[in-house]
């Protein structure tokens, strides 16, 4: 049997997109690694030089680190998981026909293209504790007697960055597994009905079986995102009071801002091998499920 000759032109095709991605992903990514092992300080230029593990063995003591982590855990899991229920809510409500369906549909998706500076601004004015208007609203309707400074606050900092992260979250749920949904065929719901099927029984057993694979790639692509997520934590409190709202990814940036790159490259190493850890796990999953 005669081997088929390879032909070149499909990789010469995309040659330039290989070496675009090269440029502009791997290359940024081993000079992260590089730094990590580096004491890469340019505010001390002349003691830049290969340190080893210095950097991670400074990143297992450093308590500011493990508070974030933790902090970090909980913005993930909250924000992730709820956006992901309204989501769902949002997209079953979205597959029914009604009037005026495609504006809604339209609308929704301004929270997912709105910039998260934008996005960190105007919460933090919904949240003000003199001027928001949540307190407003809540001291006319006599739920509270004295205005709540909600970014200010260590207990109700965090909780708040998660409201807004949600807020801008549940459209690329929404979207993502109303997509999903039209691809069910009615056959099997219109089968359910003749045998009898309730509403929660075609739920459980048609519709998120059916959509098992988009729920496994929105959640992973969520989790990244959200772990990985500055802006809006940053506009809103900067990752305080007392550090209570500041996640790792804002802890790596106000490092960098300090221009320790290498002790923030090596926290950025870190989190990139723990959701490395979280995604094979669902890409495991997800190809069985294939």
């Amino acid at each position: 049997m005669n081997k088929k000759r390879m032909q070149p032109w499909p990789y010469l095709l995309i040659a330039p997109a290989l070496l675009f991605v090269a440029s502009v992903i791997f290359v940024p990514v081993l000079n992260a690694i590089t730094m990590s092992f580096q004491n890469y300080d340019l505010r001390r230029p002349q003691n830049i030089g290969f340190t080893g593990l210095e950097n991670y063995s400074a990143i297992m003591i450093d308590r500011e680190f493990w508070s974030s982590l933790g902090n970090t855990v909980v913005w993930v899991l909250l924000a992730v998981s709820l956006q992901f229920v309204f989501g769902f809510i949002f997209a079953l409500l979205l597959n029914k026909p009604f009037r005026g369906r495609g504006v809604i549909r339209s609308v929704s998706l301004i929270p997912w293209v709105t910039p998260g500076v934008l996005i960190g601004l105007m919460w933090r004015w919904i949240f003000d504790g003199n001027f928001g208007v949540l307190n407003d609203l809540l001291l006319r309707a006599g739920m509270i007697q004295e205005k709540i400074p909600f970014l200010s606050q260590t207990t109700t900092a965090l909780p708040s960055v998660i409201v807004a992260i949600i807020w801008q979250g549940i459209p690329f749920f929404a979207l993502m597994l109303l997509a999903g949904l039209q691809g069910i065929p009615g056959e099997l719901y219109e089968a359910a009905d003749i045998d009898g099927a309730s509403g929660s029984q075609k739920l459980f057993q048609i519709t998120i079986p059916s959509l098992k694979n988009t729920i496994y790639v929105t959640t992973l692509l969520r989790i990244i995102w959200v772990a990985n997520s500055v802006d809006v934590i940053y506009n809103m409190t900067e990752g305080g009071p007392a550090k209570s709202s500041q996640t790792l990814s804002v802890y790596i940036f106000l490092k960098g801002n300090q221009l320790n790159l290498g002790y923030s490259s090596a926290m950025a190493v870190l989190l990139a091998i723990m959701l490395s850890l979280v995604a094979v796990p669902y890409l495991r999953q997800m190809f069985r499920q294939n």
